[in-house]
């Protein structure tokens, strides 16, 4: 299988994820129960998470991911972003959507997917990055809502998720990178009743690999071989470790590799005045004329 079958496996995978997962998404319904299952068929169908399942509530935009134990609920009304990962070898589909739990689609959510059928109509070899943010911007201010401005869709490799550049969800003059026949880019944008910037917020429960470092403590060297052995350099989850070892030490390693630099933490990202946040997000392949949506 060369790279774009896998992109385009990947991303068959990921859309019947999406399918699946919205019958799960309903009042009452538990976080954990939604994102065990999203992983779980990602395996049975033939691939393997490429991050954790991310199930962020209203003004979380994300990195929420539930845990062992969590008894966190949907009510009616709230806005799900789902966010989930597929790769193939290595191979990555990155896709998200937004549910109003109970209810229909309304404009904050409309604001972001027009944003993101508008930036994608503007892709092709040999235009620059800034004109993807130009479309996504004035699509969502235009709705009358604010994008998030720190936040980005991405350049995507083969494990590598973020492969640094960023696509930005706002005009940016010094935003010049040009895409290129071939890339593989996320656009992903953040649509907010807030002012448009997020802040990151404890508890952190997605984590990735970043590189060796001496540690003493031997619980977390023995962590650290599992991590880069199961995971390598794609995100993993807190509940993906949890049984491996008793949930102190658990806590005090982590703790210790992400202190010397050898794991980076990925606290929630909240928006900063508490407004309603909505995201939809699909991965691309640039085209010499246009865009093959994966997801």
């Amino acid at each position: 299988m060369d790279e774009r079958e896998a992109l385009i496996k990947a991303g068959k995978i990921a859309k019947r994820i999406k399918k699946e997962a919205a019958e799960l998404i309903k009042p009452g319904a538990k976080l954990y129960d939604i994102a065990e299952f999203v992983e779980r068929r990602t395996v049975e169908l033939g691939g393997k998470p490429a991050f954790p399942c991310n199930l962020s509530i209203n003004e979380q935009a994300a990195h929420y991911t539930p845990y062992k134990g969590d008894e966190s609920v949907l009510h009616e009304g709230d806005y799900l972003k789902l966010d989930l990962g597929v790769h193939v070898d290595g191979y990555i589909a990155d896709t998200a959507l937004t549910f109003r739990v109970g209810m229909e689609e309304d404009e904050l959510m409309e604001a972001a997917r027009e944003a993101l059928e508008n930036a994608i109509a503007t892709v092709r070899a040999g235009v620059k990055i800034r004109e993807i943010g130009k479309a996504i911007e004035e699509t969502i201010r235009g709705k009358g809502f604010n994008p998030i401005v720190n936040l980005s869709g991405h350049k995507i490799e083969r494990y590598k998720l973020h492969a640094g550049v960023s696509i930005p969800n706002i005009y940016r003059q010094a935003d010049t990178y040009e895409l290129k026949e071939g890339d593989v880019i996320a656009i992903e944008p953040f649509a907010t009743t807030g002012a448009g910037q997020v802040i990151e917020v404890p508890p952190a429960l997605i984590f990735m690999y970043v590189r060796d470092r001496p540690v003493r403590m031997a619980q977390a060297r023995r962590l650290l071989m599992h991590i880069k052995r199961e995971y390598k350099t794609l995100p993993f989850a807190y509940r993906w470790l949890q049984g491996f070892m008793h949930e102190g030490q658990l806590k005090i390693a982590l703790a210790q590799l992400d202190r010397v630099g050898a794991i980076y933490s990925y606290p929630i990202l909240r928006e900063v005045r508490g407004g309603m946040v909505a995201q939809f997000e699909h991965t691309i392949i640039v085209e010499k004329e246009g865009a093959f949506v994966t997801t």
